[in-house]
Formats: structure tokens, sequence, C-alpha cells
């Protein structure tokens, strides 16, 4: 079955190919013009569909940047039930809810506490939060392949465990992999995270090594901060969880990590639930949530920070069961050099 599938899509991947390099090009010799913005523009992205630790590194830089500059961040909000422009948060006040701003916005307005806005035209959103607010920078969230905006700095991040699955269907471009470009296209970025998450850092692979030649390239890794309760937000070290019979509920790109770190740490993870990237809860899966828990006999409902915005909205319904949340930190080696990189590169704009 699997082999008729990739018969159907491999002639796609040629269209889809065709498609990224003729628009590649475009921009490459100016036929679309970039378009500049009254503020400094930091440009975060990756080159895979999810899964790469994108948000965590949209948070860190922010709040790196917000030690010295007025500093916003523009998404385009995925799995958002709003489209057009809509302003998310004023620093630390949020403005809309979860599910019209997308949850990956939500989390980074809720930790970051700076001005936020979702516009699938990056552009027009970076000129209309600039006229609601005084900004000197902007963060642009999963914007690598949105070349419409101009960018002083563009930061690409790699989840290691997919560069090492070199010659794999992941590392083909879509429909039949998980890639938005091919890897030649790491010649725009001018900084690069390698992101090992809660696994032990590997050099880059030899046959990917051409591609990240000349390129400052950083390793970072994941730091669990513990873990949290939905409702009261008390504090717990991951130890305490050990031996913990829990009922493991996630809707994230690639959960491996998640799961991993929960397994390593000695949580039964026998009982899962697993939903796809961007879900939106609602009373169906709430009640098989329900189900779920009481037919396993679990102690507790165990899920992801970017889970835990969405499900807070159903607090009513779950009353009687204990939620709780994995609260994590990227940790990036040689972390003085990178901050005074981008610190750097902003003072010389403004």
């Amino acid at each position: 079955m699997l082999e008729l599938i990739q018969k159907i899509l491999a002639p796609f991947i040629f269209v889809y190919s065709f498609i990224i390099t003729i628009r590649n090009k475009f921009f490459d010799r100016g036929i679309f013009k970039q378009k500049d913005v009254n503020a400094s523009v930091i440009s975060i992205g990756n080159l895979t569909v999810g899964g790469s630790g994108k948000t965590p590194l949209v948070i860190y830089v922010t709040n790196i940047i917000k030690q010295k500059f007025n500093v916003g961040v523009i998404s385009r909000g995925y799995g958002r039930s709003t489209s057009g422009f809509l302003k998310v948060s004023s620093k630390d006040k949020i403005l809309v809810d979860v599910k019209e701003s997308g949850d990956e916005m939500f989390l980074i307005a809720d930790e970051c506490k700076v001005a936020t806005a979702v516009s699938e035209k990056r552009v027009e959103g970076a000129k209309k939060l600039l006229q609601s607010e005084n900004l000197d920078a902007l963060v642009l969230d999963d914007a690598f392949q949105h070349r419409w905006i101009n960018r002083d700095l563009d930061i690409l991040i790699f989840d290691q465990r997919f560069l090492h699955k070199v010659g794999s269907q992941e590392q083909k471009l879509l429909p039949l992999g998980i890639m938005r470009e091919p890897f030649s296209a790491i010649s725009r970025a001018d900084i690069i995270i390698v992101n090992s998450k809660f696994s032990e850092k590997k050099e880059i692979p030899k046959k990917l090594q051409k591609y990240f030649e000349g390129k400052k390239i950083f390793f970072a890794h994941y730091k669990d901060d513990g873990i949290y309760d939905l409702k009261t937000h008390k504090h717990f070290t991951i130890e305490e969880f050990k031996g913990q019979k829990s009922l493991v509920v996630c809707g994230i790109a690639r959960p491996f990590s998640f799961l991993n770190v929960l397994e390593k740490s000695g949580i039964n993870i026998d009982n899962k639930m697993i939903f796809p990237d961007h879900k939106n809860y609602d009373d169906k899966e709430i009640q098989q949530i329900r189900k779920k828990f009481y037919d396993t006999n679990s102690f507790d409902v165990l899920t992801t920070q970017k889970d835990a915005v969405k499900l807070t909205h159903f607090a009513k319904e779950l009353d009687d069961i204990d939620i709780f949340y994995l609260k994590i930190d990227l940790i990036i080696e040689a972390k003085e050099e990178f901050n005074q990189l981008i610190l750097n590169k902003l003072s010389k704009k403004n």
C-alpha cells in the first residue's frame, strides 16, 4: 500500500520542486520584490513541516531581544479559526482566545509578554502591528519561505534526528517527504541551529556537511523546566511523576521527543492519545479523553505546553481530572555568542 502511495505522489514532487525553484529565482533576481518595514526584522524558520523546535526558538530569541529593544512577533497563525490580520496581544495583555490566534502564537504571547499578531500576509501584518505599537524589532515566526518581507537576519533551525535520516523518505520534498525546500536553500540562512532536543548531540552527517559550509552553526537542546498543574500552575519536578500511570495526550508534530523524555524519566506512557499537529480540541475529543482516562484507570492526564493552552478552555468539563503539562526550555550552546550576535545585528540598525 505504501509503495502504491509513493508511486502516486512521486510525479507531484517534480511539480512542487519546479514551482519553488522558479519562485526562489524570481526573488533572487529581484523580479519578486521584497518589502521593507520600519523595524529590524529577524526571521525564524525551518526547511521541514513542523517538529524542529521553531516555537521554543522564537520564544528564546524574543526574550533576548526584549531586554534591550521593543520587540513584537508576527506569525501566520496556523490552525486558527480566523483569517486576515488579528492582533493577539499588547505586551502582557492577551486580546483574543487561543482558537482565534492559533496555539503557537497564543503560547508565544503568553510566554514573552510582547506585542504579537497573526497574518497570512506578513508585510501587511507587520505594518499594521507597527502602526499600533512602538517597536524597534520584529520576529517573524516560520517565515523562511515567506520571502516577501525583507529581513536583517535569517535563522534556520533543524531537528537533529531529521538530519540523521540521510536518504530517507522524510528527506524528500513535499508531498512525498516533509521538506518544504531542498537542502540547497540553506544558502539563504545567516544562522543555523541544530536542535538535538532530549537526545545526545551529534555532528552533522558527512553527506550533508557541504550544505552547511561557511555558515554560523549553533547546537541546542531541550531541558525540562518541570511539570505544571494546568489549573493551579503549581510546579513539580519530573521526578515526582516517576512510576506514575498517566494518560499522555498531545497534538504536536512528531511527538517522539516528548514521549521519549517522559519514558526516560520513568513515566508510564502506555496509555496515550496522539492527535494531529495544531489540533483544535472540541467537545468530542474532550469526551474521548475522559473515556480513555477512566477506562485505563489513569492517575492523571499529562500533556504538552502547547496543548495545555487549548485544554485550559475545557477546565470545567475536565474539573474532575488532574491535568499537568511538561514545560521545556531551549538551551543554546555558546549562548553568549549567539545572544550577542542577535543584539549586535539589531544595534547596528536601531
